[in-house]
């Protein structure tokens, strides 16, 4: 079963909600594929999670472990859909 994070970072976390995002990522690893995505670069993630530097260590080292990171860089497609439909 896959597991899908949307817009991770959209609002930060708290200290106690960083420490159940830990436990959710620790619980998936190894058992299914999660999708995350978000506009933070993985720099950031420490400031996500509470500026909790350990936390953000670990949870990387997890999701990262054999994973594909895809980089979009741009304008957003939303954004630019709507500016054409506009134009059109």
């Amino acid at each position: 079963m896959l597991l899908l994070v949307d817009e991770m970072g959209y609002d930060p976390m708290s200290r106690e909600d960083a420490s159940l995002f830990f436990r959710l990522v620790s619980y998936r690893y190894g058992r299914g594929a999660m999708i995350i995505t978000t506009n933070k670069s993985i720099r950031d993630w420490t400031e996500l999670l509470a500026g909790e530097e350990v936390l953000a260590t670990a949870i990387l080292d997890r999701l990262l472990h054999r994973a594909h990171v895809l980089n979009i860089k741009g304008r957003s497609y939303r954004l630019r859909d709507l500016e054409d439909a506009l134009k059109g």
